[in-house]
């Protein structure tokens, strides 16, 4: 599917949009109520990425095929491997058995797992015969995923003893690690987090427990994204969000001070505005702790004209494309001065945005929402455009609700 977008003939906009839950919470709290009898979740995420992973726990043998969510693929690894008597193949879409797994599975395996690959070393998919893992005691790399860290923490209450997980080096994306373990609070499953050290208890059964998902926070990012582009005094309410995120993303409220953008928290709901333009020509960001919405940021700063220089992005090199370069190509096609390395990103101020490009996206959903705002300024194409599915199916329809004219060619 390719769209045609170009922005609302009023650049001063005003809406009300309800936005789904997140899928990083929605994946956690779907695999604690696949571990523990009388788990309700409300708000769930109606993304792809949800419903692989629901589909992906009600099976107990044969073939698991994720597609393009890597979220399922980290999480499904560690809950096979400790269900005993499950036999499965996990595998995904092209891009998912070229993204690593070698980590997780090693990890898995000191605790006592049985898993190979099928193909290459290294990579999806894998064969996992699920057992009972009675070992307590593992090691990672701190600057991995932290969907690596986060599948073993997830399966920890479930194991017969437990799970001390030492994290060895220099931690990376520490709110979705404390994403978890507030997730296993909630269950009133004891855990801490020292230095790097994390110790989860073992825990039989929990009390029936509703868990509630926030709405999603990288979701949210195009919206603050759009509030930057257009005119001052434009204001967008979204819902449900919450001040105390469990989120990482929700440090947007913070970052897009920088291009005018405020942010006011009521009960159930945020309401972005736009107070003023920026103030400053360039930003710099350091964003190890929430690099999804790197790309958003990007296109932010090229569409206002200004110049940054973004670091801590060293793993999106294996997201669901290699986000620094696919960024690089992009922005590059529409006049942006763009450099990038294996782990930052630098943009230089100009007022030159190219009309009519046809942004690619590479089997990438936030490819095509972090551009999608850029129609603001220019008449622009989406190829694929049907790939936001993958976390935010309704992006389309709700940005129609702001005005923007998106016609299907």
């Amino acid at each position: 599917m390719k769209l045609h977008l170009t922005g609302p003939a009023e650049q001063q906009l005003h809406a009300n949009i309800k936005i789904t839950g997140s899928k990083s919470e929605s994946n956690r709290s779907l695999l604690l109520a696949a571990l523990y009898k009388g788990i309700v979740i409300k708000n769930l995420s109606n993304s792809d990425d949800a419903q692989v992973m629901q589909q992906g726990l009600q099976k107990d043998s044969g073939i698991v095929d994720i597609h393009h969510a890597g979220t399922a693929m980290r999480f499904l690894t560690g809950y096979f491997a400790s269900q005993e008597g499950k036999e499965v193949i996990l595998t995904g879409s092209k891009r998912m058995t070229e993204r690593p797994i070698k980590i997780l599975v090693d990890a898995l395996r000191d605790l006592g797992a049985t898993i190979s690959y099928a193909n290459e070393e290294g990579y999806p998919p894998i064969k996992i015969s699920g057992k009972s893992l009675i070992k307590d005691k593992v090691s990672l790399p701190a600057n991995v995923s932290s969907q690596y860290i986060s599948s073993l923490l997830l399966i920890a209450p479930s194991l017969k003893n437990g799970l001390e997980l030492e994290l060895v080096g220099k931690i990376t994306s520490v709110p979705y690690i404390k994403m978890t373990l507030s997730l296993l609070d909630e269950l009133e499953i004891p855990n801490s987090f020292n230095g790097n050290l994390i110790k989860v208890a073992a825990k039989p059964s929990v009390v029936p427990t509703t868990l509630v998902v926030e709405s999603d926070w990288s979701s949210a990012s195009y919206y603050y994204s759009i509030v930057a582009m257009a005119a001052v005094g434009s204001q967008i309410t979204l819902s449900a969000y919450k001040s105390n995120s469990l989120q990482g993303d929700s440090v947007l409220a913070k970052i897009y001070t920088h291009f005018g953008v405020t942010t006011t928290f009521a009960e159930n709901s945020v309401t972005l505005k736009k107070s003023e333009e920026p103030k400053n020509a360039n930003v710099e960001f350091d964003l190890a702790n929430a690099p999804d919405i790197a790309q958003t940021i990007a296109v932010t700063v090229f569409g206002l004209g200004m110049g940054c220089y973004l670091t801590g992005l060293h793993t999106l090199k294996i997201k669901e494309t290699d986000r620094l370069e696919a960024l690089h190509t992009e922005l590059s096609k529409l006049g942006s001065d763009i450099s990038v390395t294996n782990k930052s990103l630098t943009i230089k101020p100009t007022n030159t945005i190219i009309s009519d490009v046809v942004i690619d996206t590479y089997n990438d959903h936030r490819m095509a929402m972090a551009f999608a705002p850029l129609a603001l300024k220019k008449s622009i194409y989406i190829n694929e455009a049907g790939v936001v599915s993958k976390s935010y199916p309704d992006f389309w329809e709700d940005l129609k609700a702001l005005q923007f004219s998106i016609k299907e060619l």
